[in-house]
């Protein structure tokens, strides 16, 4: 019998590329999906299980059971979106597979467990602590100044995250799940992606973000990236960025950290890490302009193995020389609460300056309210260029100039 390889799999576009990841002809690939999801999965798989959701232990777990009885027991369990790796962890332990265990994943997804890790190792980040009550909050905010930014201790996407400017905002705010507050930081917002080899950076990219953040975006705001090409602050977030995961881990790691940044003295602080590929269109950057493929990097650290070798270029974390140049991109929200039927678009292709790629929807397609919320927005624009400047004038144009619209779909 064929080795049983189980993928956990929520995207419709192609954000990982697992039939070059793996045989699926010397292995019996299985996907567990979503209906959404469904569509992307390659004909070469062995099976496909749908589920409601991906993040939903018990159903992944009834339908990897299913496939067992076919196929054999899992040799491995993959999972690469953010909100899938625990329940991929605990699904490994429960069949004996390899791969990053819960304890290992946990403080890359326990917002409170990361920051107390990240700041017992000297790490700068911002004053924060866990909070249960909206009184908690106000004391935070006395003590540390106002605004403060309360989000769940776990969660992904900005979801939850609220921006209070003052104690009156906070009779409003929930509860019902753990959550920590947290000191406004001012500076730049940077996310920095790459690999992370036990004890410093491998190949990444720092990039800052443009216009808004992403808990902009949830609130209706395009979100720009562009990656720095300055090589003395690029190093210096890189840097930064190193220590930062050596708090957290000393095995092998994809990443995707995002850090405040003085862009004068190149003095950081830490904001969040996650222990996988960054959303967006970061993968497809990646793969189209620095020639890596993160997504696969991810992909085989999930079975146990190490990472490709990835060029020198690559490791510096500049652009200039590269030979590759600046990527960045443009995320642009849904046109209506989702799901809606597009309605009108326009492509932004063949303008100077402008995107070397984009992924629409045409009049008539229903955007769905998928869990993959970077994916499914009202527009997605991929950049490159041979400095920042251009690329970010490349962004703002598109940004500025593109219409989409849609129509929520009858009750």
């Amino acid at each position: 019998m064929r080795p049983h390889v189980v993928v956990i799999h929520r995207w419709r576009a192609r954000y990982a590329e697992y039939e070059r990841y793996v045989d699926h002809r010397e292995n019996a690939v299985s996907y567990i999906t979503t209906e959404v999801g469904a569509c992307s999965v390659t004909p070469l798989a062995a099976a496909v299980a749908l589920v409601e959701a991906t993040d939903d232990q018990q159903a992944v777990g009834d339908r990897i059971h299913e496939l067992a009885a076919d196929l054999g027991k899992p040799a491995a369990i993959i999972a690469l979106k953010e909100d899938d790796l625990l329940v991929a962890a605990r699904l490994r332990a429960e069949w004996g597979c390899s791969g990053p265990t819960e304890a290992e994943l946990l403080p890359f997804r326990d917002k409170l467990l990361m920051a107390e890790a990240v700041a017992a190792a000297g790490v700068a980040v911002p004053a924060f602590t866990a909070v249960r009550t909206a009184d908690d909050v106000r004391a935070f905010g006395a003590r540390h100044g106002w605004p403060v930014i309360v989000k769940p201790r776990i969660g992904s996407s900005s979801a939850g995250v609220v921006h209070l400017t003052g104690p009156e905002d906070c009779s409003a705010l929930d509860f019902s799940e753990p959550v920590l507050a947290q000191a406004y930081d001012p500076r730049q917002i940077y996310h920095v992606d790459g690999c992370f080899d036990g004890t410093s950076f491998g190949p990444f990219r720092a990039a800052r973000y443009l216009n808004t953040t992403p808990l902009g975006f949830r609130e209706g705001t395009c979100l720009g990236s562009v990656e720095e090409d300055d090589p003395e602050l690029a190093r210096a977030i890189g840097t930064f960025g190193s220590r930062a995961l050596a708090a957290l881990t000393d095995q092998p790691t994809v990443f995707h950290l995002e850090v405040f940044v003085d862009r004068e003295t190149g003095a950081c602080a830490f904001l969040e890490v996650g222990a996988r590929v960054g959303g967006g269109e970061i993968p497809f950057v990646w793969r189209e302009i620095h020639g890596y493929d993160l997504m696969e990097a991810g992909f085989r650290l999930g079975l146990g193995l190490d990472p490709k070798p990835w060029s020198a270029a690559l490791s510096t974390g500049s652009s200039p020389g590269s030979g590759a140049g600046v990527g960045g991109f443009l995320l642009v929200p849904a046109p209506a609460a989702r799901p809606c039927r597009i309605t009108t678009v326009t492509s932004m292709l063949g303008r100077e300056p402008g995107p070397y790629a984009e992924a629409l929807l045409t009049a008539g397609e229903i955007l769905p309210a998928a869990d993959a919320y970077y994916e499914h927005v009202g527009g997605r624009f991929r950049f490159r260029g041979t400095t920042a400047a251009e690329v970010e004038a490349a962004i703002i144009g598109t940004a500025r100039d593109f219409r989409v619209s849609a129509e929520p779909l009858a009750a």
